[in-house]
C-alpha cells in the first residue's frame, strides 16, 4: 500500500498506492517542503503569540506537525501550540514508530511514540490530538477558531472532498480574522473554492516554488494578492471546485 521513498533532501516520505501521489514533493525534499511551504510562513505572518491553534489537514507521515514543533524549539517561541489533525488511515499512524524520520526530528522520537500508541500529546507546551475518521466530520463537531491551517491533503484531482467550496466553508467558520491558509496548490480551481467562501487569496513564493496563502482579512506582510474576482471576469469557465 506505500512504498518509501527518498526526496532530494535525503528525508524520507511515502508513495500512495490508494491515492497514486507522493506525501510529499521528492523534488523539493520532505521536511524542506513542511518548513518552506507551511511552518514558515505561518510562524511569520504569527509572531509574539501567546497561544496558537493550529489545524493540520491531515496528519499523514506528521511531518508539519513535528516540524512545528522542531521550529519552535529551535527558534525558542514561547507560545503555548494546540495542534489539531485529522486522518483516515489508523493503520498508517500506527506504523510511523518504525517510520526513518530525518535527524532533525531525532528528539521527537518520545512525542513520536505517543502519538502513534495514543494519537494524543500533551506537556507544558504542547498539545497535539490526532482525530481518526473522516476530516469533515471532525471539522464539522470542532468549535474552535484556528490561527494557522496547514491544508495539505492530496490534491484535488484524488481528495476533492478537501478542496471545494462547501470544504473551505467549514475552515471559514473555524477561522478567526486573523487566520493564515498554508497550501501547496496554485491551481486556479482551488483558489477560487477558497475565494467563493471568503478568503483573500495570495500569492507567495517561500524559495523554489510558488504557492497560496489564504486569509479571511487583506493583510501586507506576506504574498502578492491575488484578485480573483478579475481572474473570473477574465475565464468565465473557470470554477470553483464543488461537492
Amino acid at each position: 500500500m506505500y512504498k518509501v521513498v527518498t526526496t532530494r533532501d535525503g528525508s524520507k516520505t511515502l508513495f500512495s498506492q490508494q491515492y497514486n501521489q507522493h506525501y510529499h514533493s521528492i523534488n523539493d525534499g520532505a521536511i524542506f517542503e513542511s518548513l518552506s511551504k507551511h511552518i514558515i510562513p505561518a510562524f511569520t505572518f504569527h509572531q509574539n503569540k501567546n497561544e496558537l491553534n493550529i489545524l493540520d489537514i491531515c496528519f499523514g507521515l506528521g511531518y508539519n506537525t513535528l516540524a512545528t514543533i522542531y521550529y519552535v524549539k529551535k527558534y525558542n517561541i514561547n507560545a503555548k501550540i494546540n495542534i489539531y489533525s485529522p486522518e483516515l488511515d489508523e493503520v498508517l499512524i500506527s506504523s510511523l514508530k518504525e517510520f526513518e524520520y530525518p535527524k532533525e526530528f531525532e528528539e521527537l522520537k518520545s512525542i513520536i511514540i505517543k502519538l502513534c500508541e495514543d494519537k494524543y500529546y500533551k506537556d507544558t507546551q504542547f498539545n497535539i490530538i490526532i482525530k481518526i475518521g473522516d476530516a469533515r466530520e471532525y471539522l464539522n463537531s470542532l468549535e474552535i477558531n484556528f490561527d494557522i491551517i496547514y491544508q495539505d491533503a492530496f490534491s484535488s484531482d484524488v481528495n476533492n472532498e478537501l478542496w471545494t467550496k462547501e470544504y473551505f466553508d467549514i475552515l471559514y467558520r473555524l477561522s478567526n480574522k486573523n487566520t493564515i491558509i498554508t497550501t501547496y496548490s496554485i491551481a486556479t480551481p482551488v483558489r477560487l473554492s477558497m475565494y467563493e467562501a471568503g478568503f483573500n487569496i495570495y500569492e507567495y513564493i517561500p524559495e523554489i516554488k510558488k504557492q497560496t496563502l489564504a486569509f479571511k482579512e487583506k493583510q501586507e506582510l506576506l504574498g502578492k494578492f491575488v484578485d480573483m474576482q478579475l481572474k473570473k471576469q477574465r475565464n468565465p469557465q473557470a470554477k470553483a471546485l464543488r461537492d
